[in-house]
């Protein structure tokens, strides 16, 4: 697959429900260059959300605009794809067939399709379950053919929106250790919302934090960290504190106390 990133640029951001609802977030700027893994966080209400969905196409900003390669986003495209908390795969078809529905919603021929859907499958490591049905996966098999179905399109920007929150720790880790690897093998950006302090440094190169209501961006942090990320490596775990720092300075809360906030412990 040959996938290249694309420059993201959030300009002068706006957002509310209604002409009677609050602000979601106002004059939001946002820049992020190409084949960037960037990491949006903040607790629930701060716009972050949103602000994905607006990337995305979902849902259409107040004012502003977000401009990928100086093209305005005004709907969805297969360029840009989303993966949510739950897979919403259609249980009644195998592996396979899930991957293929966009392409075939495209018109490919299916001798393009089987070439491009085993390559898919192959790269999240599910090539010996693609003619499972997939009702009868785990949770973390599911995503990944989420994963695949998302990958198949060749996107040029792919959107997450904690899609690794209801699986186990394990499971979970080794998800954001491949979506990273695959992001970067691949070229293209990934943007990542969560409110998990760890998932952040073991997937990102850069985390943004918004807080307040309405939303704004009030820090960001470089994630350096060269080769494998785990969790127990003292670079992580030096990292991890950093981030966790500044997020109790930008929230204006003691975020240890909260039970979201406490790390993940995975043996390894």
């Amino acid at each position: 697959m040959s996938v290249r990133g694309v420059e993201i640029r959030v300009k002068d951001l706006g957002h509310r429900y209604t002409s009677k609802s609050p602000l979601t977030f106002e004059n939001l700027n946002l820049d992020s260059p190409r084949g960037e893994v960037l990491s949006i966080i903040g607790r629930s209400g701060c716009g972050k959300s949103t602000l994905l969905h607006i990337m995305a196409g979902l849902l259409k900003e107040s004012s502003g605009s977000v401009l990928l390669n100086d093209e305005r986003v005004v709907k969805t495209s297969p360029r840009w794809v989303m993966m949510f908390q739950a897979p919403h795969l259609f249980p009644w078809m195998k592996v396979s067939q899930n991957v293929a529905t966009g392409l075939r919603f495209a018109g490919w021929k299916e001798s393009k399709i089987a070439e491009r859907v085993d390559e898919a499958i192959n790269m999240v490591d599910l090539g010996e379950f693609r003619d499972n049905n997939v009702q009868d996966l785990s949770g973390g098999q599911q995503q990944r053919v989420a994963l695949a179905r998302s990958l198949v399109m060749e996107p040029e920007m792919l959107l997450l929106d904690e899609p690794f929150s209801a699986l186990d720790a394990f499971t979970r880790a080794a998800l954001q250790r491949d979506v990273r690897s695959i992001a970067k093998k691949q070229g293209f950006n990934v943007v990542l919302v969560t409110h998990d302090i760890d998932e952040a440094v073991i997937m990102a190169d850069r985390a943004v934090i918004m807080a307040g209501k309405p939303g704004e961006i009030k820090d960001e942090l470089v994630i350096d960290i060269e080769g494998v990320r785990e969790r127990h490596d003292p670079r992580v775990q030096a990292m991890r504190t950093r981030l966790m720092d500044a997020f109790q300075h930008a929230a204006g809360v003691q975020i240890e106390d909260e039970e979201e906030q406490k790390p993940h412990i995975v043996k390894q």
